[in-house]
């Protein structure tokens, strides 16, 4: 490799992007929550104290102490085993929900974007459509319509936020397919499919990650929420929402059970939308 060549890689837009990235103490410290969020949830059965549906009638709505350090539920169970293995289960129905909205939203928005005309004009109608029913209103239907399960809310929230997905790709194509490149690409006889496979959607792929990280902490609030209402994770396994559900009900003999997984919630979006913030600015070329 010729050193103008190295040069030219050591210098790439992604690592530009990094060294902005880097900079922002906001994004830095949302990235380490995050990571530490990630870890928790994969190393959950070694961080746990206790079994988190381990039931003990000798504990029930105990203080937080040295033996239980969030203290204990109604029916005595470790209410710091059950916010560690509730991790899992928000970062899944996150991670996994923002992906059905991806794979349904990106091909949907290219296809209206590059395509346009009656194409373009039938899918945004359709787009404007589902828009004009709030997010969590459309996810609890369609939760209700499935069935009360981890797995349907996922599949519930990641349809409900497809509409998101969609209007952006087809905003982003708009903008692209007219640039000198895509042009180029056209004249020298690329075939459509190509041209938007190879050349339009890579360079798109910026605003879908951010959109995608902001898009994990909806995703977070909405399978709370519907936990909360029944609709989510199933008890006896451990969710934030559906703790607070049962926690509500104990706010004057018993506010730990609440806070707990509140504070869990509050600081995981929290360090999602710090860091979507951060990589929206690190991934706009116009930063310095």
């Amino acid at each position: 490799m010729s050193a103008a060549m190295a040069a030219i890689v050591a210098d790439s837009p992604w690592r530009r992007a990094g060294r902005r990235l880097v900079r922002r103490r906001a994004a830095v410290f949302g990235a380490v929550v995050v990571l530490g969020f990630v870890l928790l949830a994969v190393f959950a059965a070694w961080i746990a104290p206790h079994d988190p549906v381990a039931t003990s009638w000798s504990a029930i709505r105990q203080a937080p102490s040295a033996t239980h350090w969030f203290g204990t539920d109604e029916i005595g169970r470790d209410v710091l085993s059950r916010v560690v293995w509730g991790t899992q289960a928000s970062l899944l129905a996150g991670v996994v929900s923002v992906s059905i909205s991806l794979l349904l939203g990106v091909p949907i928005g290219l296809a209206a974007g590059f395509l346009g005309g009656w194409v373009d004009a039938v899918i945004s109608r359709i787009v404007d459509a589902f828009l004009a029913c709030p997010f969590l209103i459309l996810a609890i239907a369609l939760a209700a319509f499935l069935g009360p399960s981890l797995t349907n809310a996922m599949i519930a929230i990641g349809v409900s936020a497809t509409p998101i997905f969609v209007r952006l790709t087809r905003a982003q194509v708009l903008n692209v397919k007219v640039e000198d490149y895509v042009e180029a690409a056209r004249a020298v006889g690329n075939p459509p499919w190509r041209i938007a496979l190879r050349h339009v959607l890579p360079n798109i792929t910026a605003p879908l990650i951010v959109q995608s990280t902001l898009a994990i902490a909806g995703a977070i609030i909405a399978e709370a929420s519907l936990s909360f209402l029944g609709l989510g994770q199933q008890p006896p396994a451990p969710s934030w929402g559906s703790m607070l559900n049962t926690a509500k009900n104990y706010m004057d003999s018993a506010p730990w059970m609440a806070v707990w997984p509140g504070l869990a919630i509050f600081v995981l979006v929290l360090a999602f939308n710090l860091l979507g913030d951060g990589l929206r600015d690190a991934l706009d070329p116009k930063q310095t």
